[in-house]
């Protein structure tokens, strides 16, 4: 079995927090996901990162989020485009874990590199910045 379909075994469910999110550029990888809904978390805080962003379990005044239910080939499609490693997650761009939220557990892609001197989002959620 693949690490996307042990993955569903523990949870549908993705919540997504920059560019996957509904009307954003990278949100066509949740093609066929159905949209539970949105939420706030206030043990995660976002850093905008430049084109994307990053989480960090971090307290925050309530980040936003948006929750999804997925399949195994949707899960695996997200975790090529977050650079998930399951052999080696720290080696990737993104670690994944299980994280509460108002629809239940849910995975959450957390940033591995280090944010020192990126903007900290701690309530609301992150906007893409404007072409100039």
């Amino acid at each position: 079995m693949t690490a996307p379909a042990i993955a569903i075994t523990r949870t549908p469910l993705v919540a997504v927090y920059g560019t996957l999110k509904r009307g954003l550029r990278n949100h066509h990888w949740l093609a066929g996901a159905e949209f539970l809904g949105s939420d706030r978390l206030a043990d995660v805080t976002l850093y905008d990162l430049g084109p994307y962003p990053g989480a960090k379990l971090e307290p925050s005044r309530g980040v936003e989020i948006e929750v999804f239910e997925v399949d195994a080939r949707l899960l695996a499609g997200l975790d090529r485009l977050e650079d998930y490693r399951p052999r080696l997650p720290h080696l990737g761009l993104y670690d994944r874990a299980i994280h509460p939220t108002a629809f239940g557990p849910a995975w959450l892609y957390l940033y591995n590199p280090e944010v020192a001197g990126c903007e900290a989002i701690r309530q609301g959620g992150w906007r893409p910045r404007p072409h100039p």
